[in-house]
Parts: structure tokens; C-alpha cells; sequence
């Protein structure tokens, strides 16, 4: 008899890769992402297997080690929120055309509504981009069933499968049963057959050949998804409107309609797009709404897919997005869906009349605040003064009562803001940057910078971990000082301060003099993550 599970999303993706007979996780964590990797670390299995689990510097590295798995025949997922996407894209895209020989499984997880993100992506772009196979789990069941599928359907097919996941279904949990049989072995090693093994060589000769052959597949492809059980087209009594779902929003709709759904309904969850279901069910609807967590890619394919010139005005109508039936950004819920089909709004909770908003805030005790505290107080001396954040626990040093950022793009961005910015002008011109943060895209702007001779401070706030995401491990800790003199910065110039009160005045010296030092400098401000401390305090406690 199978067993159950009570599993995230995110879980139940990740067992259904162990059982899929996986020999290696590559990803750095991102919120909706992290607890893949996280649920595969702690399993017994993995241990057991030894299965490969540590953390990577970065999206691309993880994406590149992992083609390496699959060039040898094993099994291997790639696992990442949405923008990490934007960081693996050259190798992601290049995949397609090297192929996959042991099965390659890329989960992107995005964040619709931004409940930890800087932009809403729709990773599904990537995919249909790459010419890639696009899964979508609908529920946490298909999420175990489907990474299975897609790793069997990488290999037999030789290419990398992207699989799909959002935040609500990432960070929700529901019964999962698993597959009797569980798990399958891992693969033998084993090297790609002579006549594909070029493919992985993409000189513009070989890969011209690759990307037409790539081409033709789309039709194999798209003929897979049009006959597989993963997409339905499920009937209604009330033809006046179709539906069209993609992932969780078949749950939505579903919610709506507790007995069955009274109008026919395409669950899509596996890409590319079966036009040939959509086409059965445009037969008898002349209107479509399409409901679908993200961005508008399937509507606005769909208004050139449903041209017809045996209709009066040559178009079945098509509800979504963009024509404002349902919101044009943020994450959609049953309401909205109700909204958006006529039906009256089922609010169970009433608005909250006491609640106190509080603005996200670093935590009481982060060496960040103290950092922060020193670097407002050196930089007052200064007229025109800019500070260039990033992306981690430290972005939180904009908000009050530091006020200390003047920016924050993305990964990386804030040495590399810093070094324009000096070029133009602006001094002090002073980059800030977490360990993890500088392992994962802040090194080669440091190169820049000392081959430019900038005239720049950067900060790197050293708290020991990766805190965003919960306290991974960091690709940096213990080698910071030693990264940064290797990449040509002065050793008198790498300087070290541990963030506490009583420590100000010293910090506050150090600070001001490499902001005076008309060079490449570098202030190391070290000291554990809070979180991470008491974790740690507690498991010696427990020994």
C-alpha cells in the first residue's frame, strides 16, 4: 500500500524527484524555492544515497552543474525562484540546444503579488523562449506525480524540462500519496551517444543543426501535451463561455463551482499549449476566459490562435488579464475568479479593524543595525553621499529609522551602481552587499572595479549565512579577506570591524578612512546572523 504525506508544494515536488531516482540538487535558496532543496538535504534518503545537496554559489553555477550530471547520465534538479532565472538564463536557454541525457528538471518558482521579490516573473516565458517543455502543477499531488513524468519525459526525449511551481502552491500543503514501487534507483553513469554527443559542443556549425532539429521537436512536442492526461478538456452544460485554466488556477475556478463546473473548462498544467483542445472547445464558445496565475502568456497567444474567418468578425473573444476581467498584476484567489465570472464574492472573514500595520524591520540585535548606525553617522560629514544597497536582509536599511540605501536593483548591482556612479562623479560613492550576496554576483564587479581603478568603498555585511531565506550555509564564509586580495584589492585596504555599539567609534574610523582612500577599498562588517545564533545556541544546548 502506498504511503501518505502531509507535504508543501515544494515538498512534494521534492520527493517525487528522490523517488524519481535523482543523484543531485543544485540551487541557491529564494523564497518560494527553498524548501526543495532544503526537504531533499534532510531526507534519509539522501544520505543514504549519498546524493549530492549543498548549496551553489549561484543560479548559474547550479544550472551548469547540474547540465554536467545530466551529461553524465544521471539524474539532477535545478531549483530557484523566479529572478534566479534572470542569473541561469544563458546556460537554461543553452540547454535546450545541448540536450538533456540523463533526465534535467529546472523548478523555477515565481512570486506573483511579490511577497518576496523586486518584480513579478512569469518563468513560463523561459520555456516557451527555449523551445523547452513548460509542467504546472495544479495541486501538491501533481507536483510529486509530475517532476517523475518530467524527468522520464527529459530523457526519453533528451531535453531539459522546466517545471513551474507559484507561491501558493509552494508554501501550501495538502495529502500526497506516493507511487508504490518508491524509489526508483538511480541512473548508471553513462555518456551521451556518439551522434548526440556533439550537440553539447555549440560551435555555431553544430548548433545551427541542433536548433533546426530543435524546431521540428516543437510539433512532438506539443502533440505530447495534447494527448497526455496532464491536459483535459473537461465539459459543461453552459457553452456560452469556455474556460481556460493554467496550474493552481484550476483550483480557483474549482472552488467557485464545489459540484462541478457549469461551463467547459481546459486544464492546462504541461506546455507547449495543446491547441488542438483548445480548438474542440472554441467549436461551440465564442467567448474564452483564461485564468492563469502570472502574466498574460497564454491570453495574448490566444488572441492570434482563435482567428477564424467562419465567424462574422473573425475572433472568439478572449477574457483575461489584459482586458481588465481580472486584475492585470498580483495573485488571483477564488474571489477574484467569482468576480471575474459574474458570481457574488463569498468573503468569510471580516476586515480586520485593530490590527497595526508593521513595516518589515531588522531584527532586534542584527549587526546590520549597528553597521547601519555607523555608516549614517561617518556619512553625515559628506555632501552628496550615495549608498548603493542589494538584495538580502540588509535591503531593510532603507526603511526607517536608518534611511541608509539609495538603491536596490538586483543580485550583485550594488558594486557595480557604485563604480558608474564614482565615474560620473558622485563621491563617497559606497557599495553595500551581504557575504552571500558577493559569492553569488559581486566578485566580478569587484574585478571591474580594480581594473578601473574606482574610486569606491563596498561594504560587505559578513553575517555568516544566507539570513533572507532562513540561514543556509554562504559560499563565502571564511574566505572573504581572501577573495577580495586575490581579485587585486590592496590587503591594507580590506579591512575588518565587528558590528556591536560599543565598537563605534572604532568602526566609525575605519569607515571614514577607507571613504578618504581615493582607491578600491573594502570594509568587512562581520558578525553572525542573530537567527542563525541562537540556532546554534540552541542545538549545543540540546548535545
Amino acid at each position: 500500500m502506498s504511503e501518505k504525506y502531509l507535504l508543501l508544494g515544494d515538498e512534494a515536488l521534492a520527493l517525487g524527484a528522490l523517488h524519481a531516482g535523482l543523484s543531485g540538487v543544485y540551487a541557491y535558496p529564494g523564497t518560494p524555492s527553498t524548501e526543495i532543496t532544503e526537504f531533499i538535504q534532510n531526507h534519509p534518503l539522501t544520505k543514504e544515497r549519498g546524493i549530492h545537496s549543498e548549496w551553489c554559489a549561484n543560479e548559474k553555477t547550479a544550472m551548469e552543474a547540474a547540465l554536467g550530471v545530466s551529461y553524465a547520465g544521471k539524474r539532477a534538479l535545478v531549483c530557484m525562484k523566479h529572478v534566479g532565472m534572470n542569473v541561469c538564463a544563458d546556460a537554461f536557454v543553452n540547454s535546450a540546444v545541448t540536450g538533456a541525457n540523463g533526465g534535467l528538471v529546472i523548478a523555477a518558482c515565481d512570486d506573483p503579488s511579490q511577497h518576496s521579490s523586486q518584480n513579478e516573473q512569469d518563468s513560463r516565458f523561459y520555456a516557451d523562449f527555449a523551445m523547452m517543455p513548460c509542467f504546472e502543477p495544479s495541486n501538491q499531488q501533481e507536483a510529486y506525480d509530475m517532476v517523475r513524468e518530467a524527468f522520464d519525459y527529459s530523457e526519453a526525449n533528451h531535453i531539459p524540462v522546466l517545471m513551474r511551481l507559484t507561491t501558493r502552491m509552494a508554501h501550501s500543503r495538502a495529502v500526497v500519496r506516493a507511487i508504490e514501487g518508491s524509489p526508483r534507483e538511480e541512473n548508471e553513469m553513462r555518456f551521451p551517444p556518439k551522434d548526440r554527443e556533439r550537440f553539447w559542443v555549440t560551435l555555431p556549425g553544430i548548433s545551427r543543426v541542433r536548433v533546426k532539429e530543435l524546431a521540428e521537436d516543437q510539433h512532438k512536442f506539443r502533440h505530447d501535451s495534447e494527448e497526455s492526461d496532464d491536459n483535459r478538456l473537461i465539459d459543461g452544460p453552459d457553452h456560452r463561455l469556455g474556460i481556460v485554466t493554467c496550474g493552481i488556477a484550476y483550483n480557483y475556478l474549482m472552488e467557485c463551482f464545489p459540484g462541478g463546473c457549469s461551463h467547459p473548462v481546459l486544464k492546462v498544467t504541461r506546455y507547449p499549449f495543446p491547441n488542438a483542445l483548445l480548438k474542440r472547445m472554441t467549436a461551440s464558445c465564442d467567448t474564452i476566459l483564461v485564468i492563469e496565475e502570472g502574466q498574460p502568456l497564454v491570453e495574448e497567444r490566444l488572441k492570434g490562435l482563435l482567428y477564424d474567418d467562419s465567424r462574422g468578425n473573425g475572433f472568439v473573444k478572449v477574457k483575461g488579464r489584459l482586458d481588465g476581467t481580472l486584475p492585470r498584476t498580483g495573485e488571483l484567489n477564488p474571489d477574484l475568479v467569482r468576480k471575474a465570472l459574474g458570481m457574488d464574492s463569498l468573503e468569510v472573514f471580516p476586515e480586520a479593524k485593530t490590527t497595526v500595520p508593521r513595516p518589515p524591520a531588522l531584527c532586534q540585535g542584527c549587526g546590520h543595525r549597528d553597521f547601519y548606525t555607523a555608516l549614517n553617522n561617518v556619512l553625515r560629514k559628506y555632501d552628496g553621499a550615495r549608498v548603493f544597497g542589494d538584495i538580502g536582509c540588509y535591503t531593510l536599511g532603507y526603511m526607517p529609522p536608518f534611511h541608509a540605501i539609495h538603491s536596490c536593483v538586483e543580485m550583485g548591482a550594488s558594486l557595480t551602481m557604485a563604480i558608474g556612479a564614482a565615474n560620473s562623479g558622485v563621491w563617497p560613492s559606497v557599495g553595500v552587499i551581504g557575504d552571500s550576496t558577493f559569492t553569488h554576483s559581486g566578485m566580478t564587479g569587484l574585478l571591474d572595479a580594480v581594473n578601473f581603478g574606482a574610486d569606491i568603498t563596498l561594504c560587505i555585511s559578513d553575517n555568516l549565512t544566507t539570513g533572507m531565506t532562513g540561514g543556509q550555509d554562504s559560499a563565502g564564509t571564511g574566505k572573504i579577506e581572501a577573495i577580495c586580495e586575490a581579485i587585486g584589492v590592496a590587503p591594507e585596504h580590506i579591512r575588518t570591524i565587528i558590528p556591536l555599539p560599543k565598537n563605534y567609534p572604532d568602526m566609525e574610523k575605519v569607515i571614514e578612512e577607507e571613504i578618504n582612500y581615493h582607491g578600491v577599498s573594502v570594509v568587512v562588517c562581520r558578525r553572525e546572523c542573530i537567527q542563525t545564533a541562537k540556532r546554534h545556541a540552541a542545538a549545543a544546548k540540546a548535545k
